[in-house]
């Protein structure tokens, strides 16, 4: 018997930068919640939210490594959110 009520995860997407940066600007604008605007384009809301941080770090507006920093650094190869890692961190140990 199958058990009811399990979802069977949806495949792993990818969006471009262009599609990324109107759901940073949907969400900067401030008329919709963070969840509502995720809700409303089908994404999750951890992922738009790490969209935001990572346009916040783009910016200069947040520490960290920038998009184009991360794209060069081995351990946020592949990843579509940035690496969340800080400049600091990734030095090695003080």
């Amino acid at each position: 018997m199958e058990s009811m009520g399990k979802k069977k995860p949806r495949p792993r997407r990818s969006f471009t930068p262009g599609f990324k940066a109107e759901i940073v600007e949907l969400c900067r604008r401030g008329d919709r919640s963070v969840g509502q605007i995720a809700k409303d384009f089908d994404l999750t809301e951890t992922a738009v939210r790490l969209w935001i941080s990572q346009a916040e770090v783009d910016a200069g507006e947040r520490e960290g490594l920038t998009s184009s920093e991360c794209v060069n650094w081995p351990p946020c190869a592949g990843r579509t959110a940035g690496c969340g890692r800080t400049l600091k961190s990734s030095s090695g140990p003080s």
